[in-house]
Parts: structure tokens; sequence; C-alpha cells
């Protein structure tokens, strides 16, 4: 209890204070977390809805794969990603390992198939309810698709935070790719594993409080910014 009171602390002196460190280590974590976000959106929201409005072949075997990438262990990818970017890598002479940029593709592979399920969820659903109407239309694919996405945007924004939730609290792949650099490549997730490791708790928790308050904002942030409350819809 005492830990927790002291972690209570440190969290309110260092976000109070503006310290330096930590404002540098949340901005980081923010631009690392959304920049994978928006590439993993752009990837998985219109698949997921070519998923629910078209129907091929191997439609099911290709959901079926997308929902067990969902639980796909993040060291893995970590893992994987190391070794492409590494130097006796096929991707070695790009120099991306520890960087930034290595974080942001390890995160886009963990989040972007956990957007495009719950995306092709929400949108097969929808795709139900439009389906005749489209149809009569007489629209194109990429009509449907686009309509599909607009009037399904809350859903999508919901898959989108999903994928959020899920990026800003990976460790194990940003440590493995990133390698906790100091000023570099050194996150909120990361730094709380250090510490925890060097037995300072009451940072640690001070910095997991940081973590989940950034996680709220970022959550009512989208939201207000979607009117989502103002329109009765949240």
């Amino acid at each position: 209890m005492i830990e927790i009171l002291d972690g209570l602390k440190e969290a309110f002196r260092l976000v109070l204070g503006f310290d330096e460190e930590l404002l540098e280590i949340s901005l980081r974590s923010l631009r690392v977390t959304l920049s994978a976000l928006l590439i993993a959106s752009v990837i998985a929201i219109p698949l997921g809805t070519y998923l629910a409005v078209q129907r091929f072949r191997y439609r099911r075997i290709v959901i079926s794969m997308i929902n067990a990438l969902m639980g796909l262990p993040p060291v893995v990818v970590g893992l994987v990603v190391y070794i492409m970017l590494s130097r006796s890598g096929p991707f070695g002479v790009l120099n991306l390992l520890f960087t930034p940029t290595a974080m942001i593709i390890a995160q886009v592979i963990i989040i972007t198939p956990v957007i495009a399920s719950i995306a092709h969820q929400s949108m097969r659903e929808l795709w139900a309810e439009y389906h005749d109407l489209l149809i009569s239309l007489n629209t194109t694919k990429r009509q449907r698709i686009l309509t599909l996405i607009y009037d399904g945007r809350r859903n999508l924004l919901t898959a989108a935070l999903a994928g959020f939730g899920r990026a800003i609290g990976e460790v194990g792949a940003i440590m493995i790719v990133g390698g906790n650099i100091d000023h570099v490549t050194r996150v909120l997730t990361t730094a709380i594993a250090l510490e925890t490791g060097k037995g300072d708790f009451a940072l640690a928790l001070g910095l997991g409080f940081v973590l989940i308050g950034l996680a709220i904002f970022v959550n009512i942030a989208i939201h207000t910014l979607s009117r989502t409350e103002r329109e009765g819809l949240w």
C-alpha cells in the first residue's frame, strides 16, 4: 500500500512538474503508437470492409487467419522483425533496427489483425442491412466499401481504439526491436520495465499511472472529436 501511495505521489510530481524526461518519453510513446495506429488502420479498415462485402474462394480461410493472428505473441513479432532488420537480414541495409521506425513496424504487425477483425465483424452486420439497397442502386464495389466505412465510422473508431490500447501497452516486441535506448527508443512501457528491474517501484508505478492517463486522454479526445457523446451515441 505504501508503494502505491509513493507511486501516486511520484506520478503527480512528474506530471505537475512537467518533468522533461517524462515528457520526452510520453511524446515518443504517443508518436510511435499513433503512427502505427494510422498505418494499421489504413490497411485493416479497408481490408475488413472488403471481406464483409466481397465473396471469393478463400475468403473464410483469410478471415480465419486474421482472427488467429489476433493472438500472435508480441515477442514472436519482435523476433521476426529483429531478424528481418538485422545486419544479416534482408532489410539490414536500411539500418532501421533500434529505431522508432522498427518499433512502429512491430506495432503495425501486432494491431493490424485486431483492427481488421473487429472492422470485419462490424461491417458484416452493416452490409447485411445495406446489401439490398446498395445492390439495387447498382453501386460499384468501391462505392459499397466507402459507404460502409462512412456509415460505420463509429464502429470503426472502436476498432481503432482497440488497436491503440493493444499498441500503447506493448513492451515485448518494442523491447526487442527498439532496445530501450535512452533518448532514442525508450517509451513508457520499456521505462516501466527498466525501473521495475532496478527496484524503483515508486517511479515504475508513477510511469504506469501516466501511461494509463495517456490512454484515457486519447480515448476521450477521439470520442470528443467524433462527437459521439454529443450525438447520444456513446
